[in-house]
């Protein structure tokens, strides 16, 4: 499934438009469970694993979602975040989950397209 920030995909063309598609997880605020700080004060190198991480788990729940509901992709992905709580963070992803067909390449040069012979 293709999932991208732009609301369009080159080569292809939007058939349906199935609706909005959300994926939400949630992650600690602790700063001294994820150790943000080492004692010396330089930044944890796990840190951006684990925020890549949880990025990619809302990532992953949207896909489902518009996989559930029929869709081939997803357009204008988008990340949020909000506190939930005191202790936690919401994360959620969100886009337009879309059926998508390739073009055929009459199609790409009429529509100012070309497509690239391999």
């Amino acid at each position: 499934m293709l999932v991208v920030t732009t609301d369009a995909i080159p080569g292809y063309e939007i058939r349906h438009v199935i609706g909005e598609v959300v994926g939400v997880t949630a992650k600690t605020i602790n700063a001294y469970a994820e150790n943000i700080r080492y004692l010396n004060g330089t930044s944890n190198p796990d840190l951006f694993g684990l925020l890549e991480r949880v990025r990619m788990q809302a990532i992953r729940r949207m896909w489902e979602a518009a996989r559930r509901n029929g869709a081939n992709a997803v357009v204008g992905m988008r990340f949020d975040h909000r506190p939930v709580t005191a202790a936690w963070n919401e994360i959620c992803a969100y886009g337009t989950a879309v059926w998508v067909e390739g073009l055929r390449p009459a199609e790409s040069e009429s529509s100012g397209r070309h497509s690239i012979a391999a």
